[in-house]
């Protein structure tokens, strides 16, 4: 069939199960834009107020729904400004494509001044994504999308970008469509070398204290219950990095948050590290005691500076299914852990000892359903949330990763709750970081998105606060905040506002605005909260016999 451009690539879309897409309108995307108001029935779109949002919602929507989330931006600043979101998506391993605008084909690269160009728009995307191509022809956009798609599915998943010229998106051609194969995703997970999962087995087989360390790969892959099936066969625990959480519920006996890392590594003889970069930050592998199994679908996390017994290229489900497989029938040398018990409960009395930010997990977590979403942000409840906050399904607790994008936030969750209409998603943040997208106020209430925004408001950026006060003599410079009236802010977009004082009233507070599900901003006002470090390290000093 001929066709624009546009219709070619909204129309690919809808063969590639696109159903929703994040996106602004500006003079390069005209066609594109018409392209998908024929397919206003089969694609949503949503439209943010600024350019950030964009890919920080696609990156929410495919984190909660893990499918592909779909973002569309101008060239120039327009792709600036989606930078944020996809260098996130890239630390997160999230899928999100990123169709980006260009300026006419015949001038890229010239430097002529054009509206929105800016030197080596593909370079930047490239050192940002996987995977970054540039359709040529009209009739080249359906492959050019498929192979998108298959290369943000394929081995990790990762953030990919497409861009499409204007005059590309304006030309009329014969179109051919493609549709994918509904398989590919399997296809595209890389599967373990056999030999080397067997010598994982035997290593597994013959441990007497196994640990299980879980990244966010597990999530990644949807490999929950292959986890929790190996977990149980080798009777191993199961430490999640602060990114894997709800990876194994935190109802089971085997699971164990961040802070139980430190001693149950060190008395471990063999550890399974699956789905991580097995990173502890400032470039320095975790510590460990016993022989490490590195179990990656990303070769570069497999080396150095880690230093493993045996490093297994494998998708995180299809390796743990195939080890629990090579281990059935096995007799085990492995002891049961008389002390994960102990340790267990110890690390969560750790946890539930940092206050006030445990008393507001607490609270989150006794007002959002089992399957409700949380959406942390850079903040210190959302630092302590990291190991205060119990998770129980996967898919439902949502970070930066090691990017740390302040002001990530409230736009990813308005993505999550888009892609999770029935569902309770909490998004909390701090004064700081909501002041980088409270325009999107405009887009929760544009498209009735019933999200439950919680605002903690010191009327600073705390942690940098805090740290120039203990260390730089107090002497304070651009941390220190004027904020609004949150929820007459709130009330000014159309939306609700409440402001509580404790974390019992935000409880209250909390079930209220969710059971309403329409969109709801709580301020909480707080004061300097000392840090998890600090206030773990004045623990131990306390319990420590005399």
């Amino acid at each position: 069939m001929e066709m624009t451009g546009g219709e070619a690539l909204s129309g690919q879309l809808v063969r590639e199960g696109v159903t929703m897409l994040f996106g602004l309108p500006g003079i390069q995307l005209d066609h594109a834009f018409a392209g998908l108001y024929q397919q206003r029935e089969r694609i949503a779109f949503r439209g943010p107020r600024h350019e950030q949002a964009t890919t920080y919602m696609a990156d929410g929507y495919a984190r909660a729904r893990g499918e592909a989330g779909v973002a569309l931006v101008v060239p120039g600043p327009g792709v600036l400004n989606a930078g944020a979101g996809l260098a996130t998506a890239y630390a997160c391993s999230s899928p999100v494509l990123l169709i980006a605008g260009q300026i006419p084909s015949a001038y890229i690269g010239r430097g002529l001044g054009l509206l929105h160009e800016i030197p080596d728009q593909t370079g930047i995307l490239q050192s940002l994504t996987k995977w970054t191509g540039r359709v040529r022809r009209p009739e080249e956009i359906p492959s050019l999308v498929r192979e998108a798609f298959r290369q943000m599915w394929r081995g990790r998943p990762r953030p990919v970008a497409l861009e499409v010229p204007p005059d590309v998106l304006a030309a009329r051609a014969p179109i051919d469509f493609q549709d994918p194969d509904p398989r590919e995703r399997d296809h595209l997970r890389t599967r373990p070398d056999q030999a080397l999962l067997a010598r994982a087995a035997s290593l597994l087989r013959d441990a007497a204290r196994p640990v299980i360390y879980a990244g966010y790969g597990v999530l990644a892959s949807s490999a929950s219950q292959a986890l929790g099936r190996l977990a149980e066969r080798l009777q191993a625990p199961v430490v999640m990095s602060g990114d894997a959480k709800g990876a194994l519920s935190d109802h089971h006996p085997l699971a164990l948050n961040a802070l139980a890392g430190g001693e149950i590594l060190a008395a471990a003889d063999v550890i399974l590290a699956v789905g991580t970069r097995f990173m502890a930050g400032q470039g320095r592998p975790v510590e460990t005691g016993g022989r490490l199994i590195l179990m990656n679908a990303d070769p570069a996390d497999l080396g150095e500076p880690r230093s493993p017994a045996l490093a297994v290229e494998s998708d995180a489900r299809l390796g743990l299914e195939a080890l629990w497989a090579e281990l059935d029938g096995m007799a085990f040398r492995t002891q049961p852990w008389a002390d994960v018990a102990r340790i267990r409960a110890r690390a969560v009395a750790d946890a539930m000892s940092i206050e006030p930010q445990a008393a507001f997990c607490r609270a989150l977590r006794n007002a959002i359903p089992d399957d409700g979403v949380l959406v942390s942000e850079m903040t210190q409840v959302g630092y302590v949330a990291r190991s205060a906050y119990p998770v129980y399904e996967p898919r439902t607790f949502i970070h930066p990763g090691y990017q740390g994008t302040l002001g990530y936030g409230f736009p990813t969750a308005l993505g999550v709750k888009a892609g999770l209409p029935d569902r309770a998603v909490v998004s909390i943040t701090g004064d700081g970081g909501f002041g980088w997208g409270l325009a999107e106020l405009a887009t929760a209430k544009r498209y009735a998105i019933g999200l439950v925004t919680v605002v903690f408001d010191d009327q600073a950026f705390g942690n940098v606060k805090r740290i120039q006060k203990e260390e730089f003599s107090g002497h304070l410079i651009g941390t220190e905040l004027v904020n609004p009236d949150f929820v007459h802010l709130a009330e000014a977009f159309g939306i609700r506002g409440m402001r509580v004082g404790s974390p019992e009233a935000l409880e209250g507070a909390l079930r209220e605005a969710l059971s309403d599900n329409v969109p709801c901003v709580i301020e909480v006002p707080v004061g300097e909260m000392d840090s998890m470090r600090t206030q773990l390290s004045r623990r131990a000093q306390v319990v420590q016999p005399a």
